[in-house]
């Protein structure tokens, strides 16, 4: 791998591991992109890690685990023992210790509850303008932040290394859903909610194991991917969350019109890109992973696909076993340029 030293990041005291995790990514997409699953060893269908056992549904129906591990924080900002999906932030640091060590790379989304009214991240009542410097909540909010960077600060390999972690905050803010999205906030305040958590970060918190990944939803336009971005120097990565909604025809458009797009963009930045979230609920289509996903994103350049989480019998996005979508998750597999944990353990 290229030498590490010479890594640009948009943290100017980034340490060694995050600029190795960068050269890695920048080093996947060469050969081809990486698989990513949600919460996949967390939990599955019809099992939950106590801490007593390591699986997947991935590795059960493929014979190995992702190559890249999301996690996720909501509820820590209250002081939660579990985050949003009652996963316990212990066991979720021993996960991430154990997914690091075998060689993939920890994506971690936050979904704060709305700041305001105390109730959720999709409660979209206006928030941000009173938690940036000045508003009325921003003592509230910078402790909010403080227990994050704790966390993320916290996350060491066993001799004390950090390991490094793809940062994705205030993720799909160009959708209305979240209260940091559109029409409960002006891009100009959304610009600085960002900027103000990255100085934090950076400068007063000392937390420098992070690169910083900016994820819409779908878009029309690069105009429109570009509306609320905070700037180069506070960007590592770009993505974009695409799920199918509708028929299958539609989202081959979404997926070819937004990736291509998105890779544009990523070559003008000279910036690593990835399909941040996506997927089908309950892949329902037999053949979806070869002849829907794979077809019509292998030529994007992506570093990285990152697939939603297997909560429940009515909530999953990757198969397990007996799934009907299962034997054409094997043969997504075997592709040569879809690259699971073995594979991508041995890029250096």
């Amino acid at each position: 791998m290229k030498s590490s030293e010479k890594i640009s990041l948009a943290d100017e005291s980034a340490d060694y591991s995050a600029k190795y995790l960068m050269s890695k990514i920048n080093e996947v997409k060469k050969q081809g992109y990486a698989f990513g699953h949600q919460d996949a060893t967390a939990y599955g269908l019809d099992w939950q890690n106590d801490g007593n056992i390591y699986k997947s549904d991935v590795n059960d129906v493929s014979g190995d685990f992702p190559a890249v591990y999301g996690f996720e924080l909501g509820h820590i900002e209250l002081g939660h023992d579990q985050n949003l999906d009652s996963v316990n932030f212990g066991l979720m640091t021993e996960l991430i210790q154990k997914a690091h060590k075998d060689g993939g790379i920890i994506s971690i989304s936050w979904h704060p509850d709305n700041p305001v009214t105390k109730k959720t991240a999709w409660d979209p009542s206006p928030a941000v303008s009173q938690i940036l410097v000045g508003g009325a909540l921003h003592p509230k909010y910078r402790a909010w932040l403080l227990k994050v960077a704790e966390f993320l600060k916290g996350l060491k390999t066993k001799t004390g290394a950090s390991i490094p972690v793809v940062f994705r905050p205030y993720h799909e803010m160009n959708g209305s859903w979240f209260w940091w999205g559109q029409g409960s906030c002006t891009p100009k305040e959304f610009k600085l909610l960002w900027r103000e958590t990255f100085e934090l970060f950076t400068t007063k918190y000392n937390v420098h194991n992070l690169l910083y990944c900016y994820s819409t939803d779908a878009v029309q336009s690069e105009e429109e991917y570009l509306r609320f971005y905070p700037g180069d120097e506070y960007v590592d990565i770009l993505g974009m969350d695409l799920y199918q909604h509708g028929t299958t025809d539609e989202y081959i458009s979404i997926l070819n019109r937004n990736l291509s797009l998105l890779a544009n963009i990523a070559k003008q930045k000279n910036m690593p890109h990835a399909l941040t979230e996506g997927g089908l609920n309950m892949v329902s289509v037999e053949d979806w992973w070869t002849q829907v996903l794979d077809k019509n994103i292998s030529d994007k350049g992506l570093s990285w696909a990152l697939f939603w989480r297997n909560a429940r019998r009515d909530h999953y996005y990757v198969p397990f076993i007996g799934q009907k979508s299962s034997i054409d998750f094997k043969k997504f597999k075997e592709l040569p340029h879809v690259l699971f944990l073995k594979e991508i353990k041995k890029i250096r």
